[in-house]
């Protein structure tokens, strides 16, 4: 259930005292859609989703609980944090979030993390360093241009001192470690509930392959996607400083780390956190498994801490036993609440009577060359002649890091009537994070913010916008693996004696 405003909490509140009549309404931005919530005789009606009332009937929970549920805050570290698809995900469930630690390194994923989930201002104190301050705070550490090699610091010098102010705010006020080579598990703060790590998969995916990024997570291969014993680094140094492990951890990756080549190395990594005191479930699953219209399947996997409590255990692995398949984490979020079916007429903006929508294509519309024309050929025609949706088509591809390339995720049909230009485009940065779960707004928040930080360029140029958005994790399949970890957290709230 999304959290709108402390108007959900009145309303609830009265329900559950008993109250003959609560005379609230109102309009409620849910899901991208408004929606008229009515509340009558203890009961809630919802000509849209009846999103309130098959929540409380379902949890069946009494006055006491549901304050319990709902004012619990969640603690949250996000390793490779990206532009926080975790982040978004917990926020739709209605989790209240503290982030209490990041990870990334990509200087314009660290900005749009923040301009997405912290805010676009910068502290007055940040505001009147020099450009020689802010360069001497951020020599400690290490950060990417491209997200796959260092940024030399002599190229960091050439950046502009507003981009320098957004980052260094950025790190700040998202308490973010950059580089995750360089944190020490003694950094890390106590009471993490849930610690997320999504580490980087161009040496495991088959694209990456395609691109020539082959060196698995072998430890000493020194590839990126070998990040992952990073991981293992920190947690087993927070257990040697004395510091709580996290009580929850979800890792995102690609499911050819199943792979013959690959399974050992993480049947290996299983076993480092069982040593550490975790019990772990993974699944396969497809981001349109969860409503979203993209083809992106995924290999997830909770870790919930029991350390020596052998009854945590056995709850744990007795609740994974009956959770055993994707089909009950898909069932399960069908059954929430949160599921919506999006359709990819929802997602695309090609109303071109809109003239930001009508500049976005042009910008992402190939010359008209030959091997422009075979890109349209051989990859899935979203948009037909006519700006007709294709009726063959519910979902489509990956979202890539890069669009304008031969294979990429689906193209659009569209004349811009501009001479020398194809009759074709590619997906915008808009769509492309939209596809993965993102929103309207948080794609405006990034450009009404844009800066220029190096000779001209912009931090984020159509490019980067879907780059990051091609990193990313699709946020509703996100939410369908947390709402496994909520159901989780309250079966062991009640084995402790607790009410939630």
């Amino acid at each position: 259930m999304e959290q709108i405003d402390g108007c959900w909490y009145q309303a609830f509140d009265a329900v559950l005292s008993g109250t003959d009549v609560v005379k609230a309404s109102r309009a409620a931005f849910i899901d991208g859609k408004y929606s008229c919530l009515r509340f009558r005789e203890g009961a809630v009606q919802d000509n849209e989703h009846d999103q309130v009332g098959d929540f409380l009937s379902r949890k069946n929970w009494s006055r006491k609980e549901y304050q319990s549920q709902m004012e619990k805050t969640y603690n949250i570290v996000e390793l490779f944090s990206g532009i926080g698809s975790q982040a978004a995900a917990l926020k739709n469930l209605g989790v209240k979030i503290n982030t209490v630690g990041t990870s990334e390194w990509d200087v314009h994923a660290i900005v749009a993390y923040d301009m997405i989930h912290g805010g676009t201002d910068i502290p007055a104190d940040i505001a009147r360093m020099s450009k020689d301050e802010l360069l001497e705070k951020m020599s400690h550490y290490t950060f990417s241009n491209s997200g796959k090699a260092p940024l030399e610091y002599e190229a960091l010098r050439t950046y502009s001192v507003e981009s320098l102010r957004y980052i260094y705010t950025s790190i700040k006020r998202n308490h973010n470690f950059v580089d995750i080579s360089a944190l020490e598990g003694k950094e890390m703060p106590d009471g993490i509930d849930i610690l997320t790590y999504s580490f980087p998969c161009q040496d495991l995916s088959n694209v990456g392959a395609f691109h020539g990024y082959n060196k698995g997570i072998d430890k000493d291969s020194g590839s990126r996607s070998s990040l992952l014993w990073q991981v293992g680094r920190v947690l087993t140094e927070m257990k040697d400083a004395g510091k709580t492990l996290p009580r929850f951890l979800l890792m995102e990756n690609v499911p050819t780390l199943l792979s013959q080549r690959h399974k050992k190395n993480f049947e290996t990594w299983i076993g480092d956190l069982s040593k550490l005191g975790y019990v772990s479930k993974y699944y396969q699953l497809n981001a349109s498994s969860f409503g979203l219209p993209q083809n992106r399947p995924r290999l997830l996997m909770i870790s919930v801490y029991v350390g020596d409590d052998e009854n945590k255990k056995s709850l744990t692995e007795d609740y994974f036993a009956r959770k055993s398949s994707p089909e009950d984490v898909v069932n399960d979020f069908y059954t929430s609440g949160h599921y919506k079916a999006i359709k990819i007429r929802d997602l695309l903006r090609n109303d071109y009577r809109n003239p930001i929508w009508f500049e976005e294509a042009v910008e992402c519309t190939p010359n008209d060359t030959v091997s422009r024309r075979k890109i349209w050929e051989d990859n899935p025609q979203i948009v037909l002649e006519g700006n007709i949706i294709n009726p063959e088509i519910d979902t489509i591809r990956t979202i890539t890091t890069k669009q304008d390339r031969n294979p990429n995720s689906g193209n659009l049909y569209f004349d811009s009537g501009i001479e020398g230009k194809g009759k074709f485009r590619y997906l915008t940065p808009r769509e492309c994070m939209l596809f993965m779960g993102f929103k309207d707004m948080d794609y405006w928040k990034l450009k009404n913010n844009n800066v220029a930080f190096h000779k001209g360029d912009q931090l984020f140029s159509r490019d980067k916008i879907i780059r990051m958005a091609g990193n990313s994790i699709p946020v509703k399949l996100l939410e369908g693996v947390f709402w496994q970890i909520l159901q989780i957290d309250k079966l062991m709230d009640k084995d402790d004696g607790c009410s939630q």
